[in-house]
């Protein structure tokens, strides 16, 4: 999903609990919030619905006590099977956002959450039209992921992070991929979508993302 971080989760899959509720000082600010994310995301998306990176199964929880039909992606095999044990009546893939098969059924919403950062934004360009293509006019793309407002702003986190002598965070934001709000945006309506943005904490933006007839018949 890009896969050449997919051993950063090796050891990962047995702490992640503990990051996600704030026990991690690191990280405590990018989860910040993060059950009410995770319900927006999960009110938002309706139907059939995929997610992308189901990790310990904490959005897909949510998907499914919301009466959602879940479809989880998921390339870690240890995170696969948390997921598997904690929801064992959802489709579950292993698959990653770039490499997937799903049977041939209409699809609503495609949902992530900490996830789509782990792409290029050359693929994150490319995998936007292929979810287009499973969408039909008013389907949606529901992300929450880190992103900023601009590369400047980046870069003062980074140095943020770094005087507060928080490496790992600072660490990951100069490894991974995470974008710009104005670079999503651009790649979102090239693909075919309109899309609003609305930041959640310090680092977490969510993405709602609606396909549009006028635009694809262009």
């Amino acid at each position: 999903m890009g896969r050449e971080f997919i051993h950063l989760f090796d050891d990962w899959a047995k702490s992640y609990e503990s990051s996600v509720t704030g026990q991690d000082k690191e990280y405590r600010d990018v989860f910040e919030g993060y059950e009410n994310i995770l319900e927006k995301v999960a009110n938002a998306s309706t139907g059939t619905v995929i997610e992308f990176g189901t990790g310990t199964g904490n959005l897909t929880l949510k998907l499914v006590a919301a009466g959602r039909d879940v479809i989880g992606i998921e390339p870690h095999e240890s995170m696969r099977e948390i997921t598997g044990r904690r929801c064992p009546n959802i489709q579950l893939v292993d698959g990653d956002l770039q490499n997937f098969s799903i049977e041939d059924k209409v699809i609503d919403s495609i949902v992530s959450t900490y996830v789509f950062h782990h792409l290029t934004d050359e693929e994150k360009q490319e995998v936007l039209k292929t979810y287009a293509k499973l969408l039909q006019a008013g389907g949606k793309i529901i992300f929450a992921d880190t992103a900023f407002a601009s590369e400047e702003h980046k870069l003062a986190q980074v140095k943020k992070e770094r005087a507060r002598d928080f490496h790992a965070v600072a660490d990951d934001l100069e490894r991974e991929y995470y974008t710009t709000i104005p670079k999503l945006q651009t790649m979102f309506q090239e693909a075919g979508f309109d899309v609003i943005f609305n930041q959640l904490n310090d680092y977490v933006w969510y993405m709602e993302a609606t396909k549009t007839r006028e635009t694809i018949n262009k």
